[in-house]
């Protein structure tokens, strides 16, 4: 085969395949176009868990920290000087009321008892005596054989023997009750602490050196906690309203969490709640009682107080998750009955627990977005994937500050605001 021939046959081919190419070309810039509209669909609408407005009564948990006492502290001081002979009972343990627990050296009381009773024996003879010569004397003056004042002097000498007796009788009681101190017994059942006093040891009346022990009584047992001020007034004036009663009555009932998150089994009563506030601290002083037969709480613990039995009555409660806080106020997202998303300002009351009550704005009945407020936009459809149950009030620590949740919510209304805006 020639050149020439050849370059025609290849000049031939190729104006046979350039054709085939462009078509393979466009028939694959086809198929991308029609794969790419085909994947350019709405996307699906955003699931949400809502919440059904209904009024209810809802509890009113009061939490604050407290601090265990006993019903009764008492010093166990010694009421007479001298050398602390012995301890009669084991540290720490429980004693029971006239319970023998100390002794002091018992022998100068007991000598001064023997002196006292030879005085008074002294004092009784001097009387019988001065007895006998004031009748001798009267019968005398009545004859006038002595003098008026010899009759007089007589009186007063029985007077005063009298007076001696009474005296003397005086110091023997006293010396018998000094002998009887030196014996110091419980003055009250509860809880012994640690002697201050070794035996050997040398006490006497003042107070630094008298104090030998103290002892606790822990059945029952004290809780001192404080309410602020301004929460005992507001408390006080819902109750005055009608808007938070108490069940079963006019007294709370108080339950105890102990310091490992253990909850007391007993429920308490408030004994006490002082009638003014602390000038210093702008608190109310309030004491608890509970039962404590088996000396399960200590005195000086640190515990979690919880007040229960009040609850807000027939009131609308929404999540905190569901509210959000634009330039405008306090705003929630409704949900109609064809799941569209609606824009509705509300008025918010109490915060009890991780609930808002709502005072404006919502009706019973009426849906609102309870979580995944961020996902939505006014007018969307969307897809409403469960409803949550009715809030219940959770008891916080008085004072606290929000939740987590609560500032989290806070900053996506601040970019909801600004969306819902434009």
């Amino acid at each position: 085969m020639s050149a020439s021939v050849l370059a025609q046959t290849l000049r031939r081919t190729a104006a046979l395949c350039l054709p085939l190419a462009l078509v393979a070309a466009l028939s694959g810039c086809a198929t991308d176009s029609s794969g790419q509209e085909a994947g350019a669909g709405a996307p699906p609408p955003p699931e949400i868990v809502a919440h059904t407005v209904a009024r209810a009564d809802i509890p009113l948990e009061m939490a604050y920290m407290g601090q265990t006492a006993g019903s009764r502290e008492v010093e166990v001081r010694a009421r007479v000087g001298g050398i602390l002979l012995r301890r009669n009972y084991e540290e720490g343990s429980r004693v029971r009321q006239g319970e023998l627990m100390f002794e002091i050296d018992p022998a100068p009381y007991q000598a001064a008892l023997e002196q006292a009773k030879g005085a008074l024996g002294q004092a009784e003879a001097s009387l019988a005596q001065a007895k006998r010569d004031a009748e001798r004397m009267a019968t005398l003056y009545k004859g006038d054989v002595v003098a008026k004042k010899d009759n007089d002097d007589a009186k007063t000498t029985l007077e005063s023997t009298t007076s001696a007796v009474e005296t003397a009788r005086g110091k023997l009681r006293e010396a018998s009750l000094n002998l009887e101190w030196t014996k110091v017994t419980a003055p009250i059942s509860g809880m012994t602490s640690k002697e201050t006093r070794s035996e050997g040891s040398l006490v006497t009346t003042n107070t630094d050196a008298s104090l030998l022990t103290t002892i606790s009584r822990v059945d029952p047992i004290y809780v001192n906690f404080s309410m602020s001020g301004p929460e005992m007034m507001k408390l006080r004036k819902l109750r005055a309203e009608g808007k938070v009663v108490i069940t079963g009555g006019n007294d709370f009932g108080v339950r105890l969490t102990m310091p490992d998150g253990v909850d007391y089994p007993d429920t308490g009563r408030i004994n006490f709640t002082d009638t003014q506030v602390d000038s210093t601290t702008g608190v109310v002083k309030v004491r608890a009682e509970f039962a404590n037969p088996d000396g399960l709480v200590l005195p000086g613990q640190f515990v979690r107080v919880r007040l229960e039995g009040a609850r807000y009555k027939d009131v609308l409660a929404i999540p905190q998750g569901a509210v959000l806080n634009t330039q405008q106020g306090a705003m929630v997202w409704t949900v109609d009955d064809k799941n569209q998303i609606a824009p509705r300002p509300v008025v918010l009351g109490e915060t009890v627990g991780n609930t808002y009550l709502v005072e404006k704005g919502l009706e019973p009945g009426e849906r609102i977005v309870a979580e995944g407020v961020i996902k939505v936009r006014p007018g969307m459809t969307v897809t409403v994937r469960g409803d949550t149950p009715a809030p219940a009030a959770k008891a916080e620590p008085a004072g606290g500050g929000a939740s987590d949740a609560t500032t989290k919510t806070g900053e996506a209304a601040k970019v909801e605001g600004k969306e819902a805006r434009s």
